[in-house]
């Protein structure tokens, strides 16, 4: 064992006269490790609830939407064209419009989205969440010839609704009649009942097919094209390169695009978090500041021998400074630990349940990152590290006549 770390261990853990200073050094520990574990959790709920939220708006949504000014006349065509572009996995057409559904139990506004039955499963994931029924039903008339639809689990619930049921459906776009224009209605039968796992989709959209989206919202042609890319990450560069190579009459945007903002809150709302539980760790670093400013006054005679007997200065202030850095990294092991577990314990059990029409989620997760908890770990040793110059830099000025003048 080095003479350093070993003087370092015996002052640290041998008993003193005044149990005070030993108090302060388990308190400085305690806050160093209480921070660390608070860091740790905060990270890893933010973390957890950003990739969830990516995840969810991901599999209900596409990555890329490519609009077209005159309307995608052919869009067969445009799928198997925007297919062979690189990285570009999966291409679907859609319509959207609004309406007015309504059954003998309840009445909700929608939006209606009119889907290729055979190419939406290459876009989103909606073919792997039905719960009943099947997309492809929407390619097929129920009974009595009602066109189909699918509505969100939360939806179905809300109107009363499961498979076979008859809704009807009331749009804006209507008829010019001597009364004025008269908003169109129409029969439709719920052929299927998903659960894409945001409450945005499960409770206020209606899938149907893109024919019957056509009759109803008055379109005669796809009001966009959605493509799926290989890599989530690689959509903003795909986005530019088809805005860029389509030409004019053609604009692509990206979920990271579209979703911006809500991205943009979560890492702000990371950051903020992380400084203001951060500033526990230096609540524990200024008590190793104070712990170490205590033990140098009272082992002044010490290092004055220390110093009679040949040891440098520079010595004297590596044994303070290695005391500290073992407060601060015992405290960062435990905390770290700490935080590990729990972390693990919240998310495999999902304890902490949350509203989901708020939080778009059931129940808050914890995904701890190695980069972010490599830089808690780095931040909390570097902390208590910089909290050991001063007072390891007076240990090493003191002067020997004067500490032993008066013993």
């Amino acid at each position: 064992m080095r003479f350093e770390l070993f003087i370092a261990l015996r002052y640290l853990l041998a008993r003193r006269k005044q149990a005070f200073i030993s108090l302060i050094s388990l308190i400085s520990m305690i806050g160093v490790a209480v921070g660390v574990m608070a860091l740790v959790i905060a990270l890893a709920l933010m973390t957890g609830l950003q990739g969830e939220l990516r995840d969810r708006i991901l599999g209900s949504t596409a990555h890329v939407y490519v609009w077209k000014s005159t309307g995608f006349e052919d869009y067969r065509a445009d799928v198997a064209r925007f297919k062979r572009e690189p990285g570009v996995v999966g291409a679907g057409p859609a319509i959207l419009g609004k309406a007015l559904v309504s059954t003998d139990r309840a009445d909700a506004f929608i939006t209606i989205k009119g889907i290729d039955p055979l190419l939406e499963a290459e876009v989103t994931d909606l073919g792997q969440v039905m719960l009943r029924g099947s997309v492809q039903a929407l390619a097929k008339t129920g009974t009595e010839g009602r066109p189909g639809i699918l509505l969100g689990r939360d939806l179905a619930e809300q109107l009363g609704v499961s498979i076979g049921d008859p809704v009807t459906l009331m749009t804006p776009q209507g008829t010019l009649s001597p009364m004025g224009v008269m908003p169109r209605a129409r029969t439709a039968e719920v052929v299927g009942i998903y659960a894409l796992g945001l409450y945005e989709f499960d409770s206020a959209y209606g899938m149907v097919s893109l024919e019957f989206a056509e009759r109803l919202v008055s379109k005669a042609l796809p009001d966009l094209i959605q493509l799926r890319v290989s890599d989530i990450y690689a959509a903003p560069a795909v986005a530019d390169r088809l805005t860029r190579s389509l030409g004019e009459g053609y604009l692509a945007q990206d979920w990271a695009d579209l979703n911006q903002s809500l991205f943009s809150a979560l890492w702000l709302e990371k950051m903020a978090i992380s400084i203001t539980i951060g500033l526990i760790v230096m609540v524990g670093a200024l008590n190793i500041v104070s712990s170490l400013i205590l033990l140098v006054m009272e082992k002044s005679r010490d290092i004055a021998i220390l110093k009679t007997m040949g040891t440098s200065s520079n010595r004297i202030m590596v044994i303070f400074m290695t005391q500290g850095l073992i407060i601060g990294l015992v405290g960062t092991v435990i905390g770290g630990s700490g935080g590990l577990t729990l972390c693990w314990i919240l998310d495999h059990y999902k304890l902490i349940q949350i509203p989901q029409d708020i939080y778009q989620v059931s129940h808050v997760p914890f995904v701890v990152q190695p980069l972010d908890f490599a830089v808690v770990i780095a931040s909390a040793l570097i902390i208590c590290f910089l909290s050991t110059i001063y007072p390891s830099r007076q240990a090493s000025k003191l002067d020997p006549v004067q500490a032993l003048r008066f013993e």
